[in-house]
């Protein structure tokens, strides 16, 4: 989705140069969020005294604002940047003691990519006002209209425009009205007529080397690096405890963390209806409320970042889809490290306020989400129901909210996402909250909306996930998912058996996985016969079901070729029209309760003369395919709640390379984003 950042310089000179680059590599860092334009906006130099007298003189004191904006590429604005940076003839070895520079990347929903669609987007003629914005204005076509009665022009096709031509109009009325108003005082009545999802960072030559940031729904951070090496993982106490001393130091803004972790570790998840503004090198911090004229001081402490640059980094892979498939026997085992133990499992995120005790008295538990994140909790689903005894239910969060289907107090809700950001998910959280459901949180995001505002949960602890089309996370969601129903069925003896069988293989699991990522060669064979294949399909039942979905989610969502993943159980239901000598399918029959159906479905395909790809267990391909007339997968075995992440890599594999192949984008699929913050 969008993508915004900002960085203020304060007491430590930076000239323009370095300045621009710290904004165009923000921006990379929020590439991989999906985007198809961006801009940026910077100081020009304050005009002399001495200017001609027919020179036009701005309506504010300040330096006005250089902005920029390119659709396409980041790399294409930094060409347009520097391109008319020469043309205007622009000083960029200038230096600034103080600076507030802001950025954006845009993923189009309202107005087509292009320029003047891009962000920042301006209050008018002289940029009085400049907004970059994440997230949509619900009621943005009725306050265009109040505005354009006011005497406004819109130049763009978005909902963000009327944020800064809102602002301006704020400005003004006040200005006639009463004298002077402060930034904030502006930024409150903005947010007072939104209605919507948004983050945003407003800039002003009014109200020169001076930042506001707010946020209602969306994700927005704030980092703090202070230059003079004084400890700041310390509380704010006020917030200008730790900023309020004229000492050097940089300030920065995000959609998200990995933009930051390169200059600080110090960092604050800024909350619904707060306003950030940063003055004087100092951040105030102010709550919102519609119900009250003056908003209240908030006391708010950093927390320390808990991440290394390295790991937003590609290394030694040409993708980060490649590197994260690479590092899961890695993520697997960060995500049971101190949890997964010989007589069980912990989870300190549901043990505390006995939540667990909560969740065993549930009439039934629903898990929610969107996407992988959905097939994930599809995958854990039979092996909840059967170590927990509780009815497990699916919904797709946008289904949910559009039927507004029953949620009840009894109610367990699980909510899945990998951003914890996500629109559909958040919204559906709203809605179970409001039904008095106990909601709990499955995330790989701290921090994120969504581990602050369920009751309880677990993060995934899956590490950085920078491609579009999840990976490690998907088979770390699983995981938890699995660790979750051990730890509420504990109390069940009927069951130990198998719950020790259970904790023994994901002690294995890791291993496995790496045994499994053996085969990363087979799948570039395999890819390279289905290059010029126009549909797959993909056959599963059982707690591989998920798998075929999410198998044929990936080819679909990178590889851009239509894929269907299905029931076996409903193939005589339609799907077996589809099938000749032409169509690949691959058909998942690794050992479970569901084995012996599954050979019936091969040989039901075979007979059809269908193009066939089986996925089967070590030692099973005279058993899957007698007549050695399909192409065979084999994966090692283990237990058959786990087998969905052993048998999720060969499909993650083969989507990756039938991407490169057929030579699209691998970490940025057209038309994707990594986080959906939108509905």
């Amino acid at each position: 989705m969008c993508g915004i950042f900002a960085y203020l310089n304060y007491n430590v000179s930076r000239e323009r140069r370095y300045i621009l680059e710290v904004l165009f590599n923000g921006l990379r860092r929020l590439e991989y969020r999906g985007y198809d334009s961006s801009g940026i906006a910077v100081d020009a130099d304050v005009p002399s005294c001495a200017s001609s007298s027919s020179t036009a003189v701005p309506a504010y004191a300040g330096a006005s604002p250089l902005v920029f904006r390119q659709e396409g590429k980041i790399e294409n604005l930094v060409r347009s940047v520097y391109s008319e940076v020469d043309e205007k003839d622009v000083n960029l070895d200038a230096a600034f003691n103080v600076h507030a520079g802001i950025a954006h990347t845009r993923w189009a929903t309202h107005g087509v990519p292009a320029p003047r669609n891009s962000h920042p987007q301006s209050s008018g003629a002289g940029d009085e006002f400049l907004v970059v914005h994440n997230g949509i204005i619900t009621n943005y076509e009725v306050l265009k209209e109040t505005l354009i009665r006011h005497g406004f022009t819109f130049e763009s096709d978005t909902d963000t425009e009327v944020i800064p031509k809102l602002a301006k109009f704020v400005f003004d009325k006040a200005h006639d009205e009463e004298g002077d108003v402060t930034f904030s005082q502006v930024v409150m009545e903005v947010m007072r007529q939104l209605e919507g999802a948004y983050a945003l960072i407003f800039k002003s030559p009014h109200y020169p080397n001076e930042l506001i940031a707010c946020k209602r729904g969306s994700t927005l951070i704030l980092g703090v690096n202070e230059l003079s090496g004084q400890n700041s993982g310390k509380p704010f106490h006020d917030v200008k405890a730790l900023t309020t001393n004229g000492k050097p130091k940089e300030l920065f803004f995000s959609s998200d963390l990995f933009a930051i972790v390169e200059h600080t570790k110090n960092y604050l998840a800024i909350e619904d209806d707060e306003i950030v503004h940063i003055k004087d090198g100092s951040v105030s911090i102010l709550k919102f409320d519609h119900e009250k004229e003056k908003p209240a001081s908030v006391q708010r402490a950093l927390s320390v970042l808990e991440m290394e640059v390295e790991q937003i980094k590609k290394g030694s892979y040409d993708h980060f889809m490649q590197k994260e498939i690479h590092e899961q026997p890695h993520s697997l085992t960060t995500t049971m490290r101190g949890r997964v133990k010989d007589s069980g499992v912990l989870l300190g995120g549901l043990k505390e306020k006995e939540y667990l005790k909560t969740i065993r008295r549930s009439r039934r538990l629903v898990f929610i989400g969107c996407g992988t994140s959905y097939n994930a909790a599809l995958a854990a689903r039979p092996f909840v129901e059967e170590l927990t005894g509780i009815p497990v239910t699916m919904e797709v969060a946008s289904d949910l909210l559009d039927r507004q289907g029953p949620i009840y107090r009894e109610d367990t809700a699980v909510f899945v996402s990998q951003s914890g950001e996500t629109a559909d998910t958040l919204l559906a959280l709203d809605y179970a909250l409001e039904n008095g459901a106990l909601c709990v949180g499955i995330t790989n995001t701290v921090g994120s909306t969504l581990s602050r505002r369920t009751h309880c949960g677990v993060h995934i602890n899956a590490g950085c996930e920078i491609g579009v089309a999840s990976t490690k996370a998907y088979t770390s969601q699983i995981v938890v998912m699995v660790m979750v129903a051990l730890a509420v069925g504990s109390d069940q003896i009927s069951t130990q058996v198998r719950r020790q069988a259970i904790i023994g293989g994901l002690s294995n699991l890791p291993s496995n996985v790496s045994e499994v990522l053996k085969l990363d060669t087979e799948m570039k064979e395999l890819a390279s016969s289905l290059i010029d294949s126009e549909s797959l399909l993909v056959f599963g039942r059982g707690y591989n079901y998920a798998t075929a979905l999410e198998g044929a989610l990936k080819v679909k969502e990178v590889a851009l070729m239509h894929s269907e993943g299905m029931l076996a159980g409903e193939m005589k239901h339609g799907p077996l029209a589809l099938v000749d000598e032409n169509l690949p399918i691959i058909v998942i029959a690794t050992r479970d309760a569901c084995f012996s159906k599954q050979q019936s479905v091969i040989q039901q395909l075979l007979s059809r003369k269908g193009r066939l790809i089986v996925m089967c267990s070590k030692g099973d391909a005279s058993a899957v395919c007698p007549s050695g007339s399909c192409r065979v997968i084999e994966v090692p075995e283990v237990a058959d709640c786990l087998q969905p992440v052993i048998n999720i890599i060969p499909l993650q594999l083969l989507a990756y390379h039938l991407t490169v192949l057929r030579g699209f984008d691998v970490d940025q699929p057209r038309n994707l984003a990594k986080s959906v913050t939108t509905q």
